[in-house]
C-alpha cells in the first residue's frame, strides 16, 4: 500500500517523461500534483476497498511503479492500470502486476468485468493486456485521448501464478 512517505519516490516516477509518455495526455506531474494524486490513491482505498498499489522491487524494496484498480475516467467501469520505472520495462513485471490486480478484482472484490485502456501507440501496454487475457473491444476516448479499449470477464480470467501481497506500512 502507498503511504504519504512514498511521495518523493512517486514523484520521481510521475515526473519522468518516459514513464508518463503514454499515461493520459503524456504530461509529467509536479510535486504538488503528485502529492494530490497520492492523496487521491489513499482515499480510493478507504472509500472503495480497492485502488492503486505501490509496486516495490523485492530485492531493494524500492518503489518502482504502481498498479491496481480504479474507476475508468470517472465512470462506473473498473479499470486495471500500471506504470513502471523505465529500468523495469520488458521484464514481465507489468504483466505480473496486471495479473495480480485482475486476480484481486475477480477473487476479492468479486467483480464481473474489468477493462483497460492504452493509447494506440503504446504497443507494449497492449501486449501486457493481451498476455493477461484481456481482449480488444474498440477504440474509445478517455482521459482526453483516443485509446484502445480492452476487457476481461471473471469467467475468462486465468490467474496463472499471479499473486499479490498487501503490506501496510
Amino acid at each position: 500500500m502507498f503511504t504519504l512517505r512514498d511521495t518523493d519516490d512517486y514523484f520521481l516516477l510521475r515526473s519522468d517523461p518516459e514513464v508518463m509518455r503514454y499515461i493520459g495526455t503524456g504530461a509529467t506531474s509536479t510535486r504538488e500534483q503528485t502529492t494530490t494524486k497520492l492523496s487521491w490513491v489513499l482515499m480510493q482505498w478507504e472509500k472503495h476497498g480497492f485502488g492503486i498499489w505501490a509496486v516495490v522491487d523485492k530485492k531493494s524494496e524500492n518503489l518502482i511503479g504502481w498498479a491496481g484498480l480504479s474507476f475508468l475516467d470517472g465512470n462506473p467501469e473498473i479499470e486495471v492500470g500500471y506504470g513502471l520505472a523505465k529500468a523495469y520495462w520488458g521484464t514481465g513485471m507489468a504483466t505480473e502486476a496486471a495479473w495480480a490486480s485482475l486476480r484481486y478484482g475477480f477473487e476479492e472484490l468479486q467483480l464481473d468485468r474489468i477493462v483497460a485502456v492504452a493509447v494506440p501507440e503504446n504497443a507494449a501496454s497492449q501486449r501486457v493486456m493481451e498476455k493477461a487475457g484481456m481482449r480488444y473491444v474498440k477504440l474509445a476516448h478517455y482521459y482526453g485521448v483516443d485509446v484502445a479499449y480492452y476487457e476481461i470477464t471473471r469467467g475468462n480470467f486465468r490467474p496463472g501464478n499471479s499473486f499479490y501481497i498487501l503490506r501496510k506500512k
